[in-house]
């Protein structure tokens, strides 16, 4: 008795191709209202450096911006796959507002 090993390899159609999730770049827009400025970035790259040219593009400081994605704020040290970000997704950014009260 003689055991004979066989490859087996899934049959992919001609015209298929395997989906891949794209491990590369992403084109984030950052938007203050006034402005619109695209950013091309990879999906592992903390978002604090697009925060950083964000802010020195609109000659503001760092910390007088808040970013948000979908409504929650954006810690520097996240990237855009802990966010879940997609290629063409809005981060938000607004001044930073202390007090209001009366």
């Amino acid at each position: 008795m003689s055991e004979e090993q066989h490859d087996v390899k899934p049959d992919l159609q001609a015209d298929e191709k395997p989906v891949i999730k794209s491990d590369t770049h992403l084109n984030i827009k950052v938007t203050d209202g006034n402005s619109e400025i695209f950013f091309k970035i990879k999906r592992s790259t903390p978002l604090k450096r697009l925060m950083e040219a964000f802010a020195k593009r609109q000659g503001k400081s760092l910390e007088s911006i808040r970013f948000l994605s979908e409504g929650d704020r954006i810690n520097g040290e996240q990237t855009p796959e802990d966010l879940d970000l997609e290629d063409g997704d809005v981060i938000e950014a607004h001044q930073e507002q202390t007090g209001g009260f009366f």
